[in-house]
Parts: structure tokens; sequence; C-alpha cells
């Protein structure tokens, strides 16, 4: 008998906030094994668990079982309780089972059960992709797709939980989690790493295909794939996922099959080989062609076309920021590591584990390794404590997920809801106040039931907020007609008080700001307030507009009118916080830092442009070298004596990336096109503010 192992994650609010102190009980064959606690990361500590030896699961002859199971339940005062059957172990194979939980509705008592099937490599369902009739000419590897015009990866798939035609719900999986997931419901994590790898690349490449030819979406059905194995492949809602398939996705998860010559991802066909076979790859094949010697590529040759090659595309839609294409270690420098630094410092106010980086000055010092180390843990990747492609894709999107759930207790001015539920019957085409609060309501709750989309609000009540208000009937056993009448507004209000009164919300601020600046004190301010702090406001933003110049120039007069309200707007956009006007903590903090980074000293006029040295008449971009590179270093380093957030530069008249990302964050900083090269409006901004 063998060992494995088992550790539960808990979150909520699409991985923004992780669930402390819940309680976490495993069984197996109703035998208690293990009874935990959560910690601040919303994670248990792994449990061993007995599993059938690893040999098992090498030869589809082998006898069963092959891997052992558990029941884990896991239940916290104010979040409906979870159980999850038939979670899988495998010998010598880490595990980790991330529980989404939801706020405790009124009056919903129920627990959440999911029972986890076996791999699909055990079944005897045939893919009958070819054979799909009612969907009408499914694309063969062999014909050129014809929807996109680029192969993208998207940030998000919608997965439809059934067979295309099934009545059966719809959710948004973030790409990578997709991967993860079909893979460690396809097949055997135990398998060689070849033949993990040949089998990733071609779930990574039948993925896309069906994104690259909207197949699902061009016949009119409203997502992109369906986890049935007769048509496309297994996922399933809620199973757990084995660590080293998650690490290697992490790295491979954009890195697709096509053949010589072609653009489009290859249509990777695939079965398991043994109960059920078809045209192309068997999965239990690839297990013998690994143990043979054979490479990745050279597995998937053997099924597909000779001229089949893997490339791995940066188009990857929807990202906060693009990977800057090369990793960040220590003694990186730059922009790019000032902008991580400060996702993770935010990060850590939701994930408390993560130390907090003191000195968030673009400089990948051992304070910022330590804190993506254990970003690195807590997400289970490969903790090395270096910022791939990766590392840099998963801290922006936790970013996005931690900034989104602030928005639940931001600072902006947001409607709220009544005692009482409106009487209206709202429906496709309804207009006015009433929508608006619909659109509120489902938005705040969105943030916790990751099936129910986010709306605009607009008032407008279109096809969108339509289908957000079917996914929430649908979620809470309501008739699914897409009209709000006073059942559906009652269960609105229940589940928005459920969670607003039970659910811990993170506090909105961003991480403790430096000493020096001046604390918040305490109340909104905001068009019509007065006073000391608004006249705090005022000089800050004054100190900015000195160097930002979308930002306009005040009178400090202590009264909070239209202009300052500009002045706030044009600041927030430029920093890309909520852009209401309205200065809370957030903005606050964000205001004071940045205008204590500036220089505080009187600022003299600049030089006439007839003293400034000239264009040279040529872009000056990565690669370049000469005099006119050099010139641009010095200048840097001049503006960053006086603006810290620039970083300095090694004055070498070699233009590398550290001067590419300092050109980058001087064009950030004076509202510039960020493309890290220097054309003529770059270069004279740039010599003016040096010559100051």
């Amino acid at each position: 008998m063998g060992m494995g192992t088992i550790m539960i994650e808990t979150r909520a609010a699409d991985e923004g906030l992780p669930i402390s102190g819940a309680d976490v009980v495993i069984r197996s064959n109703g035998r208690v094994l293990a009874e935990l606690k959560t910690d601040g990361s919303g994670q248990t500590e792994k449990v061993s668990v007995e599993a059938p030896d690893k040999e098992n699961t090498l030869s589809p002859n082998a006898p069963g079982p092959h891997y052992g199971t558990v029941e884990v339940t896991v239940s916290k005062p104010g979040f409906a309780t979870v159980v999850i059957s038939n979670v899988q172990i495998f010998d010598g194979i880490d595990a980790y089972l991330p529980v989404h939980m939801h706020p405790a509705a009124e009056g919903w008592q129920e627990p959440e059960r999911t029972v986890i099937p076996p791999p699909a490599v055990e079944g005897a369902e045939e893919r009958v992709i070819q054979a799909a009739a009612t969907l009408r000419d499914p694309p063969s590897g062999s014909l050129e797709p014809f929807a996109l015009r680029d192969v993208i990866v998207p940030d998000y798939i919608t997965v439809h939980l059934g067979k295309p035609n099934d009545y059966a719900r719809n959710i948004r999986v973030p790409f990578a989690e997709y991967i993860k997931n079909v893979t460690s419901s396809e097949i055997y994590p135990t398998w060689p790493q070849n033949s993990l790898l040949a089998n990733i690349h071609a779930i990574v490449s039948f993925t896309l295909n069906r994104v690259y030819t909207e197949w699902y979406r061009s016949r009119g059905f409203p997502f992109d794939i369906t986890n049935s194995t007769q048509f496309d492949m297994a996922f399933v809602e809620n199973r757990d996922i084995f660590t080293n398939i998650s690490q290697l996705v992490d790295m491979y998860f954009n890195t697709y099959a096509r053949r010589t010559g072609h653009r489009n991802p290859f249509f990777t066909e695939f079965c398991n080989g043994t109960t059920a076979t078809c045209p192309g790859m068997s999965q239990w094949g690839t297990v013998a062609l690994a143990n043979q010697g054979l490479t990745p590529i050279q597995i998937l040759r053997r099924y597909y076309p000779n001229d089949l090659e893997l490339v791995t595309t940066n188009n990857i839609q929807s990202i906060t920021e693009s990977y800057p294409g090369v990793a960040l270690r220590e003694g990186s420098s730059g922009a790019d590591v000032k902008r991580m630094q400060d996702f993770l410092n935010r990060i850590r106010v939701n994930y408390p584990l993560i130390p907090q980086i003191t000195n968030p000055n673009g400089t990948f010092g051992p304070d910022t390794a330590a804190a993506v180390q254990t970003f690195q843990r807590t997400f289970n990747m490969i903790p090395d404590g270096i910022i791939g492609r990766a590392t840099w894709n998963r801290i922006s999107y936790i970013w996005v997920a931690v900034t989104k759930l602030a928005e639940l207790t931001g600072e902006g001015e947001r409607i709220g809801i009544g005692l009482t539920p409106p009487t209206s019957v709202l429906r496709l085409g309804s207009r006015g106040a009433d929508v608006l609060e619909l659109q509120y309501l489902l938005n705040f709750i969105s943030q916790y039931y990751a099936t129910i989309p986010s709306v605009i609000q607009d008032s407008l009540f279109g096809t969108s907020t339509r289908d957000a208000v079917m996914e929430f009937q649908r979620q809470f056993g309501l008739n699914a007609d897409g009209i709000v009448g006073p059942a559906t507004w009652n269960r609105l209000y229940s589940v928005y008080r459920s969670i607003n009164t039970e659910a811990p919300i993170p506090p909105g601020p961003t991480p403790p700001p430096v000493p020096t600046i001046p604390p918040f004190p305490g109340f909104l301010i905001r068009n019509g307030s007065r006073g000391e702090a608004v006249r705090t406001v005022q000089e800050a933003l004054n100190t900015l507009a000195a160097t930002i110049p979308s930002i306009p120039r005040l009178t400090v007069d202590g009264i909070f009118g239209n202009k300052t309200q500009n002045a706030v707007t044009a600041f927030q956009r430029y920093f890309g916080l909520n852009a209401d006007g309205i200065v809370g903590p957030i903005t606050w903090n964000r205001l004071m830092n940045e205008a204590a980074s500036v220089h505080p000293g009187p600022t003299p006029p600049p030089p006439p442009p007839s003293e400034l040295p000239p264009f040279p008449g040529f872009f000056i971009a990565l690669g370049s070298v000469g005099n006119h590179v050099l010139t641009i270093q010095q200048a840097i380093n001049r503006v960053s004596a006086r603006i810290p957030a620039i970083p300095s530069v090694t004055a070498d008249s070699i233009f590398g990336t550290g001067t590419r990302n300092a050109v980058i964050a001087f064009q950030n900083r004076f509202g510039l096109t960020p493309d890290g090269i220097v054309g003529q409006q770059t270069w004279d901004r740039l010599m003016r503010e040096a010559a100051v």
C-alpha cells in the first residue's frame, strides 16, 4: 500500500477572499482521518492518506483499485457547508482540493454536495466528435479554422456542464485552472512526465481550437466548450487538482500544437486507447512511448502529422499587464518589479501570511523574493522566488480578484438597498432606478457566486442583465425566466443581506502606508466637504500636478468643489483607481504616497527649448547604443533623483531592459504612451524634466 497527500483550500469571491478558521473533516469509509482548521491563507496542512501502489496506475491491464478516495466536509458559520465525495488520492502524489464557499443565504440550509467521478481514462464512452451531426460539420485537424484572426489564450473560458443541447449550467473558469482540472479529470497523475506533458499539450490545443474556431459560439451557444467526454473533454466542478499537474500547466498553459506553416491550433482528438479508440492520440499509448524515452513532441507526432510543432503564444487576452518577456528575480529592477511589489502588497491584505515588502521601490531584494515564495506556496506553484510568466500571470489574476472584491467595501458612491424589496416587475427592456438596484445586487452577489456574471450598471435591463438574473434564479432554485418579480426580489435581498452581514469582507485600504504620510481622517471626503482634510488633499494634488499634466492645479482653500472633484477623478484615472471623485482610504493613501515621492522643494522654471539637447531625429529603443542613449540615461537619473518612482539606470550608453523599464516608468508618470521607445515627444519631455 502506498501513500498520497491531500490539502484543502477554502476561498470565496473568485479566490479574492481566503476563508480562515473553517472546520475541515476528512473521512475514509466513514472513519474520520483528520479534523483540521484552515489558516490565514484558507489552507489546511497536508494530510497523508493510504492509496494503492503507483504500479497499479502505469498499465491499462493492472488490476484495480488504482487510487484511494476520501470524503471532505468543510463548514464555517455564515457559509454553506460543502461536502465533496470520492476525492482521489494517488500514491506518491500531492493533491489540493479548492473549495469555493458561498455565504449561507437565509433559509438555505442544505449542504452543497459534489461527487467526483472516476478519471475519464477509465471510462468506456467513446468520443464521437466527428459524428456530432446536430452541430454540423465539426472541424478536423487538417482544415483551416475560420473565425478568429489570431490565436489567443483567453483569461477565462466558459464551460457548459453537459452535452451541447442539454439544459445545464455554464460556468466561467480561468483558462489555466480549466486545463489543470481537465488534465486531473482525464488521466492519472502518476504517469511519466513526458506522458503528462504530451496530454497537457493535446488538451491545450484541443481547447484553443474550440476557441479559435468559435466552434460553439458560431452556432449560437453561449459557451466555449462542454464537459461531455462524448463531445469534448472531462471537466469536474469542485474536484481535487494534482500538484505535479498544476505546476506543469503553469509552465505550459500557453503552448499548443500546430502544423508547420499553419496558424490554427491543431484539432488534437484523443481517447483512452483501450475501451475507446479514435483516429487521434491514445492516452494509454503515451505512457508506453514516454517509457521508451520519447519527448512530448515525438509522442504527439506518433499520433498526428509529422510536421506538427509546439509553439508558445504571448497573446493572452485580458491579463492585467502583459508579461515583460524576461523573468524577474533578485537583482532585477524597474517598473515591472515595482508593479509586482505593489500587487503583492495589496494581495497580502487578503492573504496575510504573505510577508510585506517594506520598501517597494522597484528593486527585487530578499524581501520581495520571500513574498514571491510565500505567494507561490499559497497558490501551489514551484516556490523558487522568481517571477516567470506563470507567476506573473497568477499574481495579476489574484490582484484582480482582491481589488475587485475591494469594490464591495470601497470608497465610491454606491446604490444601497431599502428595507423592503421593490414591488416592480422587471424584464427585458425595463429601465430606471429599480433596474439600477437590481444590477447593483447582481454585481455584489456575483463576487461570491462565480456562475453569476457581473453586469454594467446602466439602469437598462438588457440581455446581459437578463442572463445574470436567469443564472441567479437557477442558482437559488427559482423559475429561470429572467423576470424579476416578488420571489426573485425577495431572494436577491436575502442573499445580499446574508453576505453583507455574515461573510467576512477584507479591509479596503492597500497595505499600511509609510508612517510619514498623513493618516486617513476616517471619513469620506467628497464634493461639499470642507476643512483641513480637504486642504491636505488639494496640496497633494497640486504637488502631483507639477509632473502629471492631466491633473489640474487647484486653489488650496479647504473647500471640495467641482474643480477638486475633477482633479481627484483625474488622479484616480491616472493611477488605475475607481474614478468616482471621492477620497476614501484607498485614494487617500495612494495620493499621499505619490505626493510624498515628489521632491517637495520649489520647482524652478525650465530652460528655454533652445538650451535643451535636440532630438536626434530617429527613435531610440531596446538595443540602441551611443551618445544619444547616454544622454537619455543621464536625464533619467536626474529625474529619478527628484521622483524616486522612476528607477535610476546605469549610464553605459547601452539601451537595455533597465533603461527601457525606466523610460516606461517616465512615460507612465507624465501621461505619455508607455511603449519604452524614445521618440520626439518622450525626448522633449524627458529633457525638460531633467533640466528642472
